[in-house]
C-alpha cells in the first residue's frame, strides 16, 4: 500500500478506506469505517451469516465504531436457499415430497419477504444424498419431488423462483417435475409413464392440456454454472451418469433416451434446443426448465448478489471482506468469493477473504481481485475438531481480530 510518513506512522493515500475520516455525499466527514461482509459458508462448520457475525464480532474488537452490513451469499449450490431467506429474513417451508426413488421424503425452501418469491433447491427433493450409494440408479431416481415443491410454492402464491439444481441423483430428463406441474408424460397407450430413466424408455406423447394454469405466469431463475448440452460426449449422461450409479451401458441408453425426449418436446415447443448450454444440468432438469418453463439459466453467484442488491452495499463501503471454506485455484472459476471480488474491484473497494484452509494454488485468487486471503486455522489439528461448529467460529473470531489490528496499524 503506498503511503507517506507522519509521526513516526504510514499514512494511506485519500483515495483508499478512511476509518478516522471519509468525506459523505453532502460534504460533511463522518466517522467510523464501513465494511460489508458477504462469505460463503464454511461448509460442515458455519453457515454465510453465521460466519458474516463471527467476523463482525472480530472487527467491532478493533473497531467498535465500524458500521457494518453482513449479506448472505452462496454461490447456487446447497445452502443457497437457507442463505438467502435467512438473510433476507424470508419464511422457512416444510413438506413432505416424493422422494428421488419414489418414497416419502422431508424437503424445505424458502419464501422471501414479497410473499411472491420462492427460493428451493432440486437437491432437498431429489439430490445424490437422499440415495444410498449401493441404491442409485438413474433409471429409477425421479425429480417429481421438485414439482411438488413448486406446485406447493406456487399455491401460496409465489410467481418468481430462484432455482439452484446441483446435486441432483437424477438423469430423467426433468420430467418427473413435469408430471407433478401437471404435464402429461405418456405412453403409447396413453399411461403416464413411470418414473426415471424407464419412464423415458416408454415416452411417447408429451401432453400440456392439464398444466396448472398458474405456471405461465411464473418466472424462473435457475442457478446453473455449467455448459453441458443435453445430450452427447459431454451431455447430462455421459459426464454426470456414472456419479449417479450408471454404468457404461446405462450411460448409452440413457443418452439416447435424452435425445428422444428433445424430440418429442419440440412438438409442444419447437424451440427446444439440446445442445444449448446447460440444458443437461442436473440429468436434464435445466433442459426441461427451459423448454417447458419460462426460465433463465445463470449464474448462481450473480443470482444471489443480485437478490441481495450487494452492489448497492459495496458500492459505499470502505472494505469488502469474502471467502469460504477453502480457497484454491478453482475459485476463481466462477466461485462466489471471486463473484463478490469482482463486484467490489468495480468500484476500486480493497477485499480480504478468509477461508478455512488455502491450498497452494489460492494465489489465483489474489490475481482475481482478492486482494489478501487469510487461513483461520491457528493451531495443528485434526479435520474433525477443526470443522467443530464452535472451534470454526473461534478460528475466525480471532483471525480476524488480528488482521484488523494489522489494518488499523495501516489505515488507523
Amino acid at each position: 500500500i503506498a503511503g507517506s510518513k507522519q509521526g513516526g506512522r504510514l499514512m494511506r493515500p485519500p483515495d483508499l478506506l478512511t476509518a478516522a475520516g471519509r468525506r459523505s455525499r453532502k460534504g460533511e466527514y463522518k466517522t467510523g469505517m464501513r465494511v460489508v461482509i458477504a462469505i460463503d459458508s464454511l461448509k460442515g462448520s458455519l453457515s454465510s451469516l453465521e460466519a458474516g457475525s463471527t467476523i463482525a464480532e472480530g472487527i467491532k474488537k478493533v473497531y467498535p465504531d465500524a458500521e457494518i452490513r453482513i449479506s448472505p451469499l452462496a454461490d447456487g449450490g446447497e445452502g443457497t436457499a437457507e442463505a438467502l431467506t435467512l438473510g433476507l429474513k424470508g419464511t422457512w417451508q416444510s413438506l413432505s415430497v416424493t422422494g428421488p426413488l419414489g418414497e416419502p421424503q422431508p424437503a424445505s425452501y424458502g419464501i422471501l419477504p414479497d410473499g411472491k418469491t420462492a427460493v428451493l433447491e432440486m437437491a432437498s427433493a431429489a439430490g445424490i444424498t437422499l440415495v444410498e450409494p449401493e441404491k442409485r440408479n438413474p433409471m429409477k431416481t425421479t425429480t417429481y419431488g421438485v414439482g411438488e415443491m413448486i406446485r406447493d410454492a406456487v399455491e401460496k402464491g409465489c410467481r418468481h423462483f430462484i432455482v439452484g439444481i446441483g446435486g441432483s441423483a437424477t438423469n430423467d430428463g426433468g420430467i418427473g417435475m413435469l408430471q407433478a406441474l401437471g404435464f402429461e408424460m405418456l405412453d403409447k397407450e396413453g399411461n403416464q409413464v413411470p418414473f426415471g430413466g424407464e419412464g423415458l424408455s416408454v415416452l411417447h406423447k408429451i401432453k400440456a392440456e392439464h398444466v396448472m394454469e398458474e405456471l405461465k405466469e411464473c418466472t424462473f431463475r435457475i442457478a446453473c454454472d455449467v455448459t453441458n448440452p443435453l445430450c452427447g460426449p459431454i451431455g447430462a449422461s455421459a459426464v454426470y451418469g456414472p456419479q449417479k450409479g450408471a454404468d457404461a451401458e446405462m450411460v448409452t441408453k440413457l443418452d439416447g433416451l435424452l435425445g428422444r425426449c428433445a424430440f418429442l418436446a419440440k412438438e409442444l415447443n419447437p424451440e427446444a434446443d439440446w445442445e444449448a448450454p446447460g440444458t443437461g444440468a442436473a440429468g436434464g432438469l435445466g433442459f426441461a426448465f427451459l423448454t417447458f418453463t419460462n426460465a433463465v439459466l445463470e449464474s448462481g453467484i450473480r443470482i444471489v448478489m443480485e437478490e441481495t442488491h450487494l452492489e448497492e452495499l459495496v458500492q459505499d463501503a470502505d472494505l469488502v471482506v469474502t471467502g469460504e471454506g477453502c480457497l484454491d485455484g478453482q475459485t476463481v472459476q466462477g466461485k462466489a468469493p471471486v463473484g463478490v471480488a469482482g463486484l467490489a474491484k468495480k468500484y476500486g473497494k480493497p477485499v480480504i477473504a478468509f477461508s478455512g484452509i488455502a491450498k497452494k494454488d489460492a494465489s489465483a485468487c489474489n490475481e482475481a481481485g482478492i486482494d489478501a486471503f487469510f487461513p483461520i486455522l491457528r493451531r495443528v489439528t485434526t479435520l474433525e475438531e477443526a470443522m467443530k461448529p464452535e472451534n470454526a467460529r473461534e478460528n475466525l473470531l480471532e483471525t480476524s481480530e488480528q488482521v484488523f489490528r494489522l489494518v488499523k496499524t495501516v489505515w488507523g
